[in-house]
């Protein structure tokens, strides 16, 4: 039984979410909750993309999910932004992304 994974195997090239990318997207979460709009969240890493999920409910299918991808012939990134009736926004800017989730969760009454 191994219990460390040997070198050959052992591979940490996960991409993540910077601190200050987390940070924006963490504002945007917490003016949701305020809202009563979600109630949890799940982060997922692969290889070649993270997410962030955002549930109305810990057992429901998740209302929003933003993701980062690397293109590996550009090695450029790109922000997916998709609700949960399938309308899906693709960015290059995390702000752009931001903006657009600020706007969805600050409605005029």
């Amino acid at each position: 039984m191994d219990l460390l994974p040997s070198v050959r195997n052992f591979h940490n090239s996960k991409l993540f979410f910077s601190k200050n990318e987390l940070s924006k997207i963490l504002s945007c979460y917490s003016i949701g909750v305020s809202k009563g709009n979600w109630k949890d969240y799940a982060i997922f890493f692969g290889n070649h993309e993270v997410s962030f999920y955002m549930f109305k409910h810990s057992f429901a299918t998740p209302d929003c999910i933003l993701t980062k991808t690397t293109k590996h012939k550009k090695n450029s990134i790109v922000y997916n932004l998709e609700f949960e009736n399938n309308n899906k926004s693709k960015f290059t800017k995390i702000d752009d992304i931001i903006a657009l989730l600020k706007r969805r969760e600050l409605h005029v009454v």
